[in-house]
């Protein structure tokens, strides 16, 4: 089913990172160092968090099973800070941390992305530097990794049911698949430039997305597309009762490359059943990828749905559950703003305008 764009909240810095937590609630960073949660789809306040410093580039849900007080790791400049958002307090500030880890090197070595594995256990960062690393949370020890980028990494994720796994892309226009207990590559894979046409952006992977059963997608600044099925387990190949020694999801013989975009696909969301990926450029083109399998096992992707944001300039990032889409950035006089656009019928947006956001 395609989206519908149902309402908006503003900012009074762009917005730069939007996250889902599980419970439906939406964080919502912004440059000016600030974070606000609304619970969908109230359009009011129900939490925020000010005086960071920085810009916040990433937003990390952890929420416990069953369902408890969720907390939240926010990467403002070199720094990540956990807030437990039970605190009764409805504004938090640094003081209010429950921990805060300098990650960076230095005041320019910032944070790129913040993300959780499944047990809860560990946080994975990649930095401006090119490091890559992860944080086991019960010592809050830090592991770096020996091999770096060798420029920005811009992004860090778990590769699902592997517990030692990482993944991380770069401005260097490379996958690198990590062992990081062992601290060992595993993997690695190079984007090259395209081979026909004329781009004026090199291929930096600006977004990775790791769907729960391991398929792999990522976005270039020259307008691609990247997804690998190589570590699909869902895929028709894959002998069900045979568990792969290692995640092979950047192998490129899997994999499919897609001009999707004139200019930078700037962020990439599986829908949480994985037959989906939604795309977002930087000027707000939006699009819904949907992913299947030929009749040869192949990998297949259709782009099923095309759309525009209605009052944004430039998007900074996206975020997808099983209901909504967010699309966050900045408007053309400088101020932040989350378009959301729904699934299903919902609230239609002519209610929506009546109400103050």
């Amino acid at each position: 089913m395609d989206y519908a764009h149902q309402f908006e909240l503003n900012t009074p810095a762009a917005a730069s990172a939007v996250s889902f937590s599980p419970s439906n609630e939406l964080a919502i960073g912004s440059d000016d160092g600030s974070v606000r949660i609304y619970q969908l789809p109230s359009t009011k306040v129900s939490k925020a968090i000010r005086r960071l410093g920085q810009d916040i580039a990433s937003i990390c849900w952890v929420q416990p099973r069953p369902v408890a007080s969720a907390s939240l790791w926010v990467a403002s400049g070199p720094t990540a800070y956990l807030f437990d958002l039970a605190n009764q307090k409805l504004v938090l500030q640094p003081i209010d941390a429950v921990h805060k880890i300098v990650l960076g090197k230095n005041d320019e070595d910032v944070i790129n992305e913040l993300s959780i594995n499944e047990s809860k256990k560990s946080l994975a960062f990649s930095t401006d530097a090119g490091a890559v690393g992860v944080v086991e949370l019960s010592t809050l020890s830090i592991t770096r990794m020996k091999t770096t980028h060798t420029n920005i990494s811009s992004s860090a994720k778990f590769v699902p049911d592997r517990s030692s796994e990482v993944l991380s892309g770069g401005f260097d226009s490379a996958w690198i698949h990590f062992d990081y207990k062992q601290n060992t590559v595993l993997s690695r894979l190079d984007v090259a430039p395209p081979t026909s046409g004329i781009s004026l952006s090199p291929p930096f992977i600006l977004s990775t997305s790791i769907s729960p059963n391991g398929l792999v997608a990522a976005t270039t600044a020259d307008g691609r597309l990247w997804i690998g099925s190589g570590g699909d387990k869902n895929a028709p190949s894959v002998d069900k009762k045979k568990r792969s020694r290692k995640w092979q999801g950047l192998r490129e013989q899997d994999g499919l490359f897609m001009q999707v975009a004139d200019g930078p696909v700037v962020s990439c969301d599986f829908a949480p059943n994985a037959t989906a990926l939604l795309t977002s450029t930087l000027l707000g083109r939006l699009a819904r990828h949907d992913i299947s399998y030929d009749d040869q096992q192949k990998l297949h992707v259709n782009t099923a749905w095309r759309a525009e944001v209605r009052n944004l300039v430039k998007v900074n990032g996206i975020a997808l559950n099983d209901k909504y889409l967010a699309v966050g950035g900045i408007t053309k006089d400088g101020k932040g703003l989350v378009e959301v656009w729904s699934l299903d019928e919902g609230v239609s947006a002519e209610q929506m305008s009546q109400l103050s956001l």
